[in-house]
């Protein structure tokens, strides 16, 4: 049995589909950032980062999204998540997973999360501000060069729609982003992203 540790509104949403859309037999764990709950021993036990996601097996725990989703892709193939039989095209969705992941994410974190790289108040208010423009470049370069459609990578989709759900908050003009959007659309009307939104929603 997989277990799967996520929080609401995070980055954790994108395997906790992975998962849906694999047809994967896994519970799921809500961690309460609230509440701290990322920091108590029981689940640094689980994640020294104190971080979600994180996947847990027999085999061991795995943690970050890009390894979590190319994991649920090989270990539940006929899925099809990812191109399994071509290892330049899996190296792509890797490289894009990637970016999100040390580029998206990063720069959406300077607006909740400025104290990881500042103490002076007045630097975290200027990470906050400069958020809409790093993140809506970052989005921009997404929009322009990498969104090849109907998903990302043609007829296989990574995990843009958990940052893209973040894109309103961060204060980006959505209306120079229509194909990101449209993508976002298409994935609330997939199955398995409705039933882990209303999951961890409800």
């Amino acid at each position: 049995m997989f277990k799967l540790f996520y929080s609401p509104g995070s980055c954790a949403l994108a395997s906790h589909i992975a998962l849906e859309e694999a047809g994967a037999e896994y519970t799921a764990a809500r961690v309460d950032f609230s509440k701290g709950e990322q920091r108590s021993p029981e689940y640094l036990a689980v994640n020294p980062k104190g971080r979600v996601p994180a996947l847990v097996n027999d085999d061991g725990i795995l943690t970050e999204t890009p390894a979590i989703s190319a994991y649920v892709a090989q270990r539940w193939p006929p899925a099809n998540l990812a191109p399994l039989d071509n290892p330049f095209a899996f190296a792509r969705v890797q490289a894009f997973n990637s970016y999100l992941c040390s580029t998206v994410h990063v720069a959406h974190a300077h607006r909740m999360r400025g104290t990881r790289w500042a103490d002076d108040p007045a630097a975290i208010e200027e990470m906050k501000r400069k958020a809409p423009e790093s993140v809506g470049a970052a989005f921009a370069l997404i929009e322009n060069g990498m969104l090849e459609g109907p998903w990302v990578m043609g007829e296989r989709y990574t995990y843009l729609f958990t940052l893209a759900e973040w894109l309103d908050g961060d204060g980006v003009d959505l209306a120079k982003l229509p194909r990101v959007i449209a993508h976002r659309t298409r994935m609330y009307d997939r199955l398995a992203v409705k039933q882990v939104i209303a999951q961890e929603r409800g």
